[in-house]
């Protein structure tokens, strides 16, 4: 039998910073994949994770995981995939150290990824987003970090580990504000901010303090806010906000929407799904177009270029009993 602490170690610490070239945030996202995987193997064979053996982890085990994800944890099938695709990175990374394995990282290597609905996305839109960015209290310290959070978050169309990744160098004061964002696969961008993002991180950073971290949002302890922080208060806003714009309570605010949020509105002003791509540092455009599919007024205006056919009126052909039997109901 084969341990996998010492092969999943090397993985995550050595192999994907060093050999991959991988993001801290890639880590993580890893690792976050491995430590729920553990978890539920550990339980279904009640032995502690640390004492599992790579054949444990077999296919089997693998797809039983994943459905767990999304019958259990509700996991969308994006999600799923992501995480089958970090343990076939390490199916790939056990098969040229064990290659005794090599049959049973074949049979990993072959679950089949899910096909993903590509459903329209979630957004607020200008009251909402102006209410959930009044509901934090500025009178006090938490609510003070909270707006500059949800400001810098909304402007600059962030993600969550974008939001609780930025440090106090990362900030330049007026006259031209702005942060500087270290993105996925490690893409870097500069962003201007809005004069009501600067007075908002303004406040917070005259308030901050000497912490031990340099991070520029810290929680209660002075340590760097997490992503499940950020999440919590998010949350807690978004049930403030209802109070004021009861619209909110329908929509399933997540941390993501807010970038969604400042995607659709940088699209709506603009008219150019290139200079979305670029605030939001997408790769590719086509990350981008998703946008395009959920803003109507990109259809009104194509609507509005033509003219609706006209229509011949026809007779009507009763259908055959057997062709109207074979089409679906």
């Amino acid at each position: 039998m084969t341990a996998l602490a010492p092969h999943l170690v090397a993985f995550i610490r050595d192999y994907l910073p060093t050999e991959r070239g991988c993001s801290a945030h890639t880590c993580e996202a890893y690792a976050y994949t491995f430590q729920l995987l553990l978890r539920f193997s550990a339980e279904r064979i009640r032995i502690s994770p640390s004492s599992l053996t790579i054949e444990q982890i077999d296919a089997q085990m693998v797809v039983d995981f994943l459905e767990h994800l999304e019958s259990v944890r509700a996991n969308s099938t994006r999600t799923r995939n992501a995480r089958l695709a970090a343990i076939k990175s390490f199916a790939h990374f056990v098969e040229y150290r064990e290659p005794s394995l090599l049959e049973q990282v074949g049979a990993i290597l072959a679950i089949p990824s899910k096909r993903a609905d590509q459903t329209l996305v979630d957004f607020l839109d200008h009251g909402e987003i102006q209410a959930l960015l009044d509901a934090p209290d500025p009178s006090t310290r938490g609510g003070t970090r909270d707006r500059a959070m949800l400001h810098v978050a909304f402007a600059a169309g962030l993600r969550v580990s974008e939001l609780t990744g930025l440090q106090l160098n990362d900030v330049k004061t007026p006259p031209q504000a702005s942060i500087h964002v270290r993105g996925k696969g490690r893409r870097e961008r500069i962003l201007p901010l809005w004069k009501e993002t600067t007075r908002a991180l303004g406040a917070w950073m005259a308030i901050r303090g000497d912490c031990s971290t340099t991070a520029l949002f810290v929680n209660a302890h002075g340590r760097a806010l997490t992503r499940s922080g950020f999440e919590y208060i998010l949350r807690k806003h978004v049930r403030c906000a209802i109070k004021t714009c009861p619209s909110i309570a329908s929509k399933r605010v997540s941390p993501h929407v807010l970038r969604h949020s400042c995607a659709m509105h940088t699209l709506r002003a603009t008219r150019d799904v290139r200079q979305v791509a670029l605030w939001l540092g997408h790769a590719s455009v086509q990350s981008t177009e998703v946008y395009l599919r959920a803003d109507p007024s990109e259809k009104l205006a194509a609507l509005a270029a033509g003219c609706a056919p006209s229509l011949r009126p026809g007779c009507f052909k009763s259908p055959d009993a057997l062709i109207a039997m074979l089409r679906p109901h």
